[in-house]
């Protein structure tokens, strides 16, 4: 990066909104009239006002990228910056990464307005009381100088506290500090105040030019890079300020400066808050819809990288933007059907590959069918989902995966069925589990992001539609305590061994809500007698002897048994 230095009055007359513009990546102008103040009076004081990022883009390159004018005349009711038109523009031109909010300020002081509502809507531009004496105080928010947004020019020579209100834009009209100061002398010549007043005001005058005119507050780094990853990656580093500026931000920008009909920013944020709402609630973010646009749009490149947002591809998307929506929403419904909620859904990308399925299936209502075939093959996606999530196949090389799994489903043949097999395949991933695996699998926790995964497995046949269900503790939680199983009369031994098991998949089952509820913390050998005789294989339930707690080692056992065998055979 390169370095140079100017002044304001260089800066804003001769490089903003003439060679010199927004990028799409910058957000939108947010500062107060108050802050602007204090900017000025920063400068008043010589204070230096931070570094500027400046992007320099070749003449030749500029109409690559979607270019805005600074606002001058800001209006709350209507903030949005205006495309600039660089057609005219002959030159290389600077977008600006770093030190919109300051240059933005500045040409509102000096050359613009500020409109904002106070009980009605006001006009004000930026004024200097000339009589104000520079004031000295420790406290570092209160100002020294006394510049005020005001809807005009006021003078006040007979209040105990003298006021002249100078538009601070007029002191533009003046090369040299020298014409400022006559000019100033001439105004103040008929007012019948204190030599003292007059002698401060021409003072203030003469500092005011000198700090716009002569001192060079405006120091630029300029980034000449063309890589807009590269830039994008500065912009992101330069503008965190305390708060977080999500990727997602840049490109949702990106969009919204290169879709030609809808808001893309309006769009994908109220998508994003649709699909969230789903069911019991998930928490996706911009950056899975904003993936998922590049994934169910045919040909675009799946890496979720500002590069691949270009002018071209964002159309195709704005043209696909229904469809993908549709897609995205029905693969969540999907999932909420088969109970995977935002605590067990550890993968989130996992739901694009269905996505591209619905979206190539093309089947209408598919999510709420009845038709046998179409349950079936649910199932075989539900099934597909957890052990794709159980083995990880979404924890490293994210998108070499997504894109080996894209290819298969954009090209099978028969497009009615799900295509798991031939996706494990192409990803050399094993459909069966090894008997490390299962070991590690019936090991899993109560409550954790896998233990849902890991029992909606031991239900192949059950109707997951409209039903809710919740991870249970076949032998109630609550008789593991120490001082109950001290109570018992147990060893430290067995102590041990009945809490090593007692949270773990082996002690757990799912019940649907009305289930679990009357069930309740009751012993599990009473709580057997009252289910039907099918009960005992729909739960996976071994056949013993007694079902008191004295017999819950032998249980686990016997579950681990018939758990293992299962996970052994299993197949989508």
């Amino acid at each position: 990066m390169s370095y140079t230095s100017k002044t304001i009055s260089e800066t804003i007359t001769d490089y903003v909104n003439r060679n010199t513009f927004l990028p799409a990546i910058q957000r939108e102008y947010v500062w107060s009239t108050y802050s602007i103040e204090k900017l000025f009076d920063s400068i008043m004081c010589g204070y230096p006002i931070s570094s500027f990022l400046f992007w320099k883009i070749r003449e030749e390159r500029k109409k690559d990228w979607v270019a805005y004018l600074f606002v001058a005349d800001f209006d709350k009711k209507d903030p949005h910056n205006e495309e600039a038109n660089l057609s005219g523009v002959n030159q290389d031109i600077y977008l600006v990464l770093d030190g919109q909010q300051r240059l933005t300020s500045l040409l509102i002081g000096l050359k613009g307005s500020y409109s904002f509502f106070y009980y009605r809507w006001r006009k004000t531009k930026l004024y200097l009381n000339l009589f104000k004496k520079p004031t000295n105080d420790d406290n570092p928010e209160e100002l020294t100088y006394q510049f005020q947004f005001r809807e005009n020019d006021s003078i006040n020579t007979n209040d105990s506290t003298p006021q002249y209100w100078y538009l601070v834009s007029n002191i533009l009209d003046f090369n040299t500090a020298s014409a400022a100061r006559k000019d100033i002398r001439e105004k103040l010549s008929n007012l019948n105040v204190d030599a003292s007043l007059k002698e401060n005001a021409v003072e203030l005058i003469e500092e005011l030019h000198s700090r716009l005119f002569t001192e060079k507050f405006i120091n630029i780094y300029e980034e000449k890079s063309q890589e807009y990853d590269k830039v994008v990656e500065i912009f992101i580093r330069t503008n965190t300020g305390g708060v977080k500026l999500e990727y997602s931000d840049i490109l949702l920008s990106t969009a919204t400066a290169k879709w030609k009909n809808l808001n893309a920013r309006k769009e994908i944020y109220s998508f994003t808050d649709e699909i969230n709402a789903i069911g019991n609630g998930y928490s996706f973010g911009k950056d899975f819809v904003l993936k998922g646009c590049l994934y169910l749009t045919d040909h675009l490149p799946i890496q979720y990288k500002v590069g691949n947002f270009t002018q071209k591809n964002l159309e195709l998307i704005e043209e696909n933007w229904i469809s993908i929506q549709t897609s995205i929403s029905d693969a969540v419904k999907l999932i909420n059907k088969f109970g995977f909620n935002d605590k067990n859904l550890v993968a989130k990308l996992v739901l694009l590959p269905i996505a591209l399925y619905l979206k190539k299936l093309n089947k209408t209502n598919y999510v709420n069918s009845t038709d046998a075939a179409d349950i079936n093959d649910q199932l075989k996606i539900q099934r597909w989902v957890a052990i794709a999530l159980l083995k990880n196949m979404f924890g490293s090389s994210t998108d070499n995966t997504l894109k080996s799994i894209q290819d298969v489903i954009l090209n099978q043949t028969n497009s009615k069925n799900f295509p798991w097999l031939e996706i494990n395949q192409k990803l050399n991933i094993n459909s069966s589990f090894s008997k490390e695996e299962i070991d590690n699998i019936l090991k899993y926790s109560y409550g954790t992001k896998y233990s849902y995964l890991v029992l909606s497995l031991f239900y192949p046949n059950r109707d997951w539609k409209d039903c809710r269900f919740s991870e249970d503790h076949i032998f109630p939680k609550s008789e593991f305590t120490e001082a109950k199983l001290r109570k018992r009369g147990y060893s430290s031994d067995k102590i041990k061994l009945y809490q090593t098991y007692y949270n773990t998949i082996l002690n757990l089952q799912l019940l649907d809500e009305t289930e679990n509820k009357e069930k309740s913390a009751k012993p599990f050998n009473e709580w057997i007698e009252t289910r039907d005789e099918n009960f005992k294989i729909r739960h996976s339930i071994p056949v013993i002897a007694s079902y008191d707690f004295d017999s819950f080692i032998e249980f686990i056992d016997g579950r681990r048994a018939l758990l293992s065998k299962f996970l052994e055979s299993l197949t989508i």
